[in-house]
């Protein structure tokens, strides 16, 4: 049966999602768990460069081996305005009881999961990606003058490979229709059987 159709292009960025990431040490490595998503209004733009090296190994005169690392990606993502609830959730700043927000040096920022999507011709492509780190944003604004122009905040993002190896997840043109409609209700995550199905048939290939 032929698949639904392919998207010929992408564009403008939105329903920016973020849900903070909690790791806890289980029998089997590293468990993950993430709270449900939240939703960052204001979308601007956002630019994540591959990370990871070619490393070439030669042989026989010719390059023998090669490998590709993946490291996950970096970059911005610029936002109209960072909300509170990020601020606290987070980049681990505090509300005190007057309910001012206090950044405090020795307090780390909390790992977590960045939702959003483009736009496509057919339909919109939604992405996850998992344990992102971010650094604050930087405080600037400019006088108004004629016109108003808003100014915008930018987090410079970190995606880094979860100690299982996920890196992102990323809707496509057969995805399941009860997947792609709830992308934003929980983090999703590849059911753990799914992937000790695919090895356990690559361990019976091999024998």
């Amino acid at each position: 049966m032929a698949g639904n159709k392919e998207n010929k292009v992408k564009y403008n960025i939105k329903n920016v999602h973020v849900a903070k990431q909690t790791e806890t040490a289980g029998d089997s490595g590293t468990e993950y768990t993430y709270d449900t998503p939240k939703n960052i209004p204001g979308a601007v733009s956002i630019s994540l460069d591959a990370e990871g090296e070619i490393s070439t190994f030669y042989a026989d005169g010719i390059a023998y081996f090669v490998t590709s690392a993946n490291n996950g990606y970096s970059g911005d993502l610029e936002m109209a305005l960072i909300p509170s609830w990020f601020r606290e959730e987070i980049l681990n700043e505090t509300l005190d009881d007057n309910k001012v927000l206090i950044e405090n040096a020795n307090n780390n920022t909390n790992p977590f999961a960045l939702l959003f999507e483009f736009d496509g011709d057919v339909r919109a492509i939604r992405r996850c990606l998992y344990n992102c780190t971010c650094t604050r944003p930087s405080i600037e604004s400019e006088t108004t003058e004629e016109t108003v122009e808003p100014g915008t905040e930018t987090l410079s993002i970190t995606n880094s490979p979860r100690a299982d190896g996920l890196v992102k997840a990323q809707t496509g043109p057969d995805t399941a229709a009860n997947t792609y409609d709830n992308w934003y209700k929980n983090v999703y995550v590849q059911a753990a059987s799914a992937v000790r199905t695919a090895l356990d048939a690559d361990e019976n290939a091999g024998q």
